[in-house]
């Protein structure tokens, strides 16, 4: 299956996000950032069962285009004013669209791996691609997972329309 409850590793504990807010854009968030693309849909009042432990965020509010819940505009760590009956969830129907990247691969020295718990997440495909050495996550040198390893893209011939291919395998619109 490929939903679930939403939890996000910060500081050392797991924990749960809380529904304020949480909608559609979020959830195409969550499913980019664990290497998901298709259909994404946001579930509230804790639709996969109530979580345990602490309610880690609250108020996400994503534009949809991040590659990261930490890129999304959301209550400071552990600020929240919720009940476990409102833990997020999150389904990203795989028939819907391709792999594209995993978390671990955007991870900066903060980064906070979400988890869906019913998710196996598949090997790099090859073709995979991420931004490397930009300012932000959405600019940057073009990177491709190839044979086990990553490299860089020759700029020999490239064009517009090659940039519009890796924005929107990244899933930027």
């Amino acid at each position: 299956s490929f939903e679930g409850r939403v939890e996000v590793y910060h500081d050392g504990k797991w924990g749960t996000i809380c529904d304020d807010q949480w909608d559609d854009r979020d959830a195409e968030v969550v499913c980019r950032q664990l290497g998901l693309s298709g259909n994404p849909k946001a579930l509230s009042w804790a639709h996969f069962g109530q979580g345990s432990g602490p309610i880690l965020l609250d108020e996400v509010e994503c534009s949809g285009n991040e590659l990261s819940l930490d890129q999304c505009k959301k209550s400071d760590w552990g600020q929240q004013n919720c009940d476990h009956i409102e833990d997020a969830g999150v389904s990203c129907d795989p028939f819907t669209g391709t792999y594209l990247q995993l978390c671990a691969i955007q991870m900066l020295p903060y980064c906070h791996i979400t988890q869906l718990w019913s998710v196996v997440l598949p090997p790099l495909a090859e073709g995979t691609v991420r931004l490397a050495g930009g300012r932000s996550s959405s600019e940057g040198r073009v990177e491709v997972y190839y044979n086990g390893d990553w490299g860089t893209v020759c700029d020999d011939g490239w064009t517009d329309l090659g940039a519009q291919v890796v924005c929107r395998q990244l899933g930027f619109r």
